[in-house]
């Protein structure tokens, strides 16, 4: 076998080969994967969406709103919405919303029953310290110290003690705790809708219309 002469050329083309193997190595890979990665998706998100609603038969998943904003030309996920029904009764609405916190954006799923008041949630991503930012998984659940369970933002918007709300901080965790009820607040806004519910997903089409305005005012981090 012949060997190459050793110059530019050559190592170009060499190069080029090797780059174009392993870009086709990689989207081979990245197809097998992407159907496993798919359904462990949907698997965490249908496990939390039993967590944070009261008992549904419907599938929420299939049945959402996804709520888009603007910016720069290009759309925004700002909430979605899942809808939970027992037989034909609505029992609850679960929205995934977002704030910024301490180290970067935090998403939370809020389940809301058919009165409006806070079910449970799941906190769904954050890139908040371990150790501190991190404790919202729990914090605000049921039964412990900063609990919002059975809370309705709509009769009040949920604030820290610090700021003469009505919900304890994660100690040396204050920002944190304001950008998670900020979220909350949030997607509690995008569960009402402005003009009442529609008994299905809780959202109007006025809503969704006048989603950039609703998420500005609703998470802005003092």
């Amino acid at each position: 076998m012949k060997k190459l002469e050793s110059s530019l050329k050559n190592m170009l083309l060499v190069l080029t080969g090797v780059t174009a193997i392993s870009v086709a190595l990689l989207a081979y890979v990245n197809e097998l994967t992407k159907g496993p990665i798919a359904e462990a998706n949907a698997k965490t998100l249908n496990e939390a969406l039993k967590e944070v609603l009261p008992e549904f038969t419907n599938n929420p998943v299939a049945e959402c709103d996804t709520v888009f904003s603007e910016k720069d030309g290009k759309k925004i996920v700002d909430f979605i919405i899942y809808p939970a029904k027992n037989g034909d009764q609505w029992v609850g609405t679960a929205v995934e919303a977002k704030s910024m916190g301490f180290g970067g954006e935090l998403k939370v799923l809020v389940g809301f029953d058919a009165e409006g008041k806070i079910y449970n949630y799941s906190l769904l991503s954050h890139a908040e310290t371990p150790g501190l930012g991190s404790k919202a998984a729990d914090w605000f659940k049921e039964g412990n110290k900063g609990s919002i369970k059975g809370m309705n933002p709509g009769e009040q918007p949920l604030t820290v003690s610090k700021d003469g709300g009505q919900v304890d901080a994660i100690t040396a965790s204050t920002i944190t705790s304001r950008a998670f009820l900020n979220a909350v607040n949030a997607a509690y806004g995008a569960y009402k809708g402005d003009g009442g519910a529609n008994g299905t997903t809780g959202a109007s089409q006025k809503a969704v219309q006048k989603s950039e305005t609703a998420i500005v005012d609703s998470v802005v981090i003092k």
